[in-house]
């Protein structure tokens, strides 16, 4: 198992031995609630003052929110959504010939999270790839399924530009110039983590990933509409989110933590697994230029708060580069950037 995807037409029985997680460190599944209260942000207001407000309230008391009427295609959302399948129901043979391991590749199908660091292994086969600038990586992405690489190169634009103006929403929030993320992230590359859990046999027993937080700015989640998955780390307990129709989640990353010196918090969050049905998810991540300094705000660590600033100067290949050469569960990788 220490180099296969798990997304292949084998369905077993129990649980392999290097996917089962210690007893102190399983789901517990039957004490999960679901979060009623998850914020949802209607993005077509007229009253962009309540918008502001009400992304500034999420930041801080949840560290994610959702948006409805978000200027994507639901159709594209659709198309997006089907491309997922069709990848992974691709006969095997066709799937492996972009398998790797290796964390720094710009185009690889894997699986759980990073195989050559773990001990226990994630319920999981992922094919992620770099986005942006678009010319330089889609004649890397997939011939399969043949109209792959024109829905895909779509989504990613029209995701990138809901993610630029949630950052200027974020920035405002904070009271900040509008511009201001974009002027510190520098011109920000885009990821893409395409999601597969398959049907798992013992649920209980292992995680899709285990609880963590993004290394990134922010992060816009596709949910499956179908299968919920997603659970976050509200006040001590973990909280079920129940995807809502054509919206997507919004996840605040680390260096946005770092940004707003701690005001606004990267969620901790995790994907569970089920024993009846396969879930997709599509994740996209704005990450920072590497060469950007990431480090507090000078006004909102000299606003009179006396807060200082909880975290020192960095660039954001120092951060990426520490968080993939961890396991996903260890410590907040922001804690090794603390003052």
């Amino acid at each position: 198992m220490e180099s296969k995807i798990i997304s292949s037409e084998i369905r077993l029985s129990s649980l392999p031995e290097s996917y089962v997680r210690p007893v102190a460190d399983r789901p517990r599944l039957s004490e999960v609630t679901y979060c009623e209260n998850v914020p949802l942000i209607d993005l077509s207001s007229v009253d962009k003052s309540q918008i502001r407000l009400e992304i500034g309230d999420a930041c801080r008391s949840y560290g994610f929110f959702q948006v409805m009427k978000h200027g994507v295609s639901l159709e594209l959302m659709e198309k997006m959504q089907e491309m997922a399948e069709e990848f992974f129901q691709l006969p095997l043979e066709e799937k492996m010939k972009y398998y790797s391991d290796d964390p720094s590749k710009t185009l690889r199908l894997s699986t759980s999270f990073n195989v050559k660091k773990e001990t226990v292994h994630n319920w999981r086969d992922y094919l992620r790839l770099h986005c942006w600038p678009l010319h330089d990586y889609v004649h890397e992405w997939p011939s399969q399924p043949p109209s792959f690489k024109e829905v895909v190169s779509a989504y990613c634009g029209e995701v990138r530009g809901l993610g630029f103006r949630l950052l200027q929403e974020i920035a405002a929030s904070l009271e900040l110039e509008r511009e201001y993320m974009e002027k510190v992230l520098g011109e920000q590359g885009q990821h893409m983590a395409i999601n597969y859990y398959p049907p798992c046999p013992e649920p209980d027993l292992t995680y899709g990933l285990p609880g963590h937080t993004d290394p990134n700015a922010i992060t816009i989640l596709l949910q499956d509409q179908r299968v919920a998955g997603l659970q976050v780390l509200k006040d001590g307990n973990w909280m079920a989110v129940k995807p809502h129709p054509n919206a997507f989640v919004i996840n605040i990353g680390d260096q946005l933590q770092a940004l707003s010196n701690g005001r606004y918090k990267s969620v901790w969050h995790r994907a569970i697994v089920n024993s009846d049905k396969p879930r997709i998810s599509v994740a996209s991540f704005l990450c920072p230029a590497n060469d950007a300094v990431i480090k507090p705000a000078k006004e909102l660590a000299d606003d009179g708060s006396q807060v200082p600033p909880l975290y020192r100067s960095f660039t954001y290949a120092e951060y990426y580069s520490k968080f993939w050469s961890r396991n996903l569960e260890q410590q907040h990788c922001l804690e090794l950037f603390k003052n």
